[in-house]
């Protein structure tokens, strides 16, 4: 069976958006969806992206997100949303991301629809695995479409378009919000995820990259991409004075994360 190549993928999705001429991007600031509305603004008559603020994305994402809006020269609204007092996200139950989901595009759907959007998008590509992603389900129930993982564009190349485009966002490690941190039936506070998102900038300024600082009981575990492994051994007074300052206890596992 023929496989589709990269121009066949580009073709295609240039016909989803003959289909769906005026589009709402639900943009986070990584690299799907900055490609997404990259392509949105090529190949689409109107667009619009929303960006939702809550206290589960750091401010590093939203300062992104602005950027690529700007440069792709696109119009965009920033929707700020108290997640925590949604009772069943803010109780941090296995399913939260499905209840998150089912808020953030809520509010996305509102606004768009005010500005006349009827289709909205959002930046799940063909490599991801929707399996394991709860959030997907409040996608499909929304009717939120899909269209990098419609026409199969896997995750490498996104990078490579967004490389070849120009957009600073093409080697962004995948980032997931700061509610991941926290292990499911521990109730989410707003003190430990900006003590996440503060931990987290101090070693983004250490210049570690693909990582992330798990909360356990006012622990810190940290997990590293293969390519941190030295540099952590490096500066490992660093960044356990760093750490220190926000936890209780600091742990390295000594697993590797996949890279992203």
């Amino acid at each position: 069976m023929k496989q589709n190549t990269l121009a066949d993928k580009l073709e295609i999705i240039k016909k989803f958006f003959t289909n769906h001429s005026e589009v709402a991007v639900a943009f986070s600031g990584g690299v799907d969806s900055a490609v997404l509305l990259m392509l949105a603004k090529k190949y689409a008559k109107r667009v619009k992206a929303y960006f939702v603020k809550s206290q589960f994305q750091p401010r590093f994402e939203l300062d992104d997100a602005i950027k690529i809006t700007e440069f792709l020269n696109a119009e965009t609204q920033v929707i700020n949303v108290d997640i925590l007092a949604f009772e069943n996200i803010a109780a941090n139950p296995k399913n939260r991301c499905y209840f998150c989901k089912q808020q953030v595009f809520k509010a996305i759907t509102e606004k768009a629809r005010s500005d006349g959007f009827y289709v909205i998008l959002d930046g799940t590509n063909a490599s991801d695995d929707i399996s394991d992603r709860p959030g997907y389900k409040a996608l499909q129930e929304l009717k939120v479409l899909s269209p990098l993982k419609e026409c199969g564009l896997t995750k490498a190349e996104i990078r490579q378009l967004a490389k070849d485009n120009s957009l600073f966002v093409y080697n962004k490690p995948s980032y997931a919000c700061l509610a991941t941190r926290i292990p499911s039936k521990t109730a989410i506070k707003s003190e430990i995820l900006t003590v996440t998102e503060n931990a987290e900038n101090e070693l983004r300024a250490m210049g570690f990259k693909n990582f992330r600082i798990r909360y356990i009981q006012g622990d810190a575990k940290i997990e590293l991409g293969k390519n941190d492994f030295a540099l952590m051994f490096e500066k490992k007074d660093s960044v356990y004075s760093a750490l220190k300052k926000y936890y209780n206890n600091v742990y390295l596992d000594l697993k590797e994360r996949a890279d992203e």
